[in-house]
């Protein structure tokens, strides 16, 4: 018997984890990401790719014959999934914690900071608004991020450090 191979479709692009390391993208256990990619249909009951899974290219089984069969899955194609079941990269949590950390000392002002929260909001990318403005409302910050919609007259933005110029040109005149 044959050894199957990987997905033919982007074979060198496909980025290929373990159900430890898929679930480490999201900060949940291998146990944890392999019941969700059971309840999305990805996985046998036995742990096994679901024919499926292998036939979308979403996992790769090494030795199917193998009393103990190793599987990878596609990062590409799972993480997507995973995020429809509500889970955030870790990393995203970290950002918008940052966003967070940030906006609430720029709602509470000190000298020392030149730029208002709004100001700073500004430079948040779009899709961390929602997660920022849920985050703040559960530090009890009242400051929410507007939603931005792009203007064909909107005026360029002055970074912090050029107002920071401006004033500081301004004093000593």
């Amino acid at each position: 018997m044959t050894t199957p191979t990987p997905p033919a479709a982007n074979p060198a692009q496909a980025h290929w984890l373990s159900l430890t390391d898929l679930g480490r993208i999201y900060g949940i256990s291998a146990v944890h990401c392999g019941r969700l990619l059971s309840e999305a249909g990805l996985r046998q009951g036995n742990g096994a790719p679901s024919p499926s899974a292998l036939r979308q290219g979403l996992a790769y089984q090494h030795h199917p014959q193998s009393p103990n069969p190793s599987a990878v899955w596609n990062a590409q194609g799972c993480c997507p999934l995973l995020q429809q079941q509500g889970l955030r990269p870790m990393a995203e949590h970290h950002l918008v914690g940052q966003w967070a950390d940030l906006l609430v000392a720029l709602v509470q002002g000190s000298p020392a900071i030149s730029t208002s929260a709004e100001e700073m909001a500004s430079d948040l990318p779009q899709e961390l608004v929602q997660p920022v403005n849920l985050e703040l409302q559960q530090r009890g910050c009242s400051f929410q991020v507007g939603a931005r919609t792009p203007s064909r007259h909107a005026q360029p933005k002055r970074r912090a450090s050029a107002c920071r110029r401006a004033r500081s040109s301004r004093s000593r005149s």
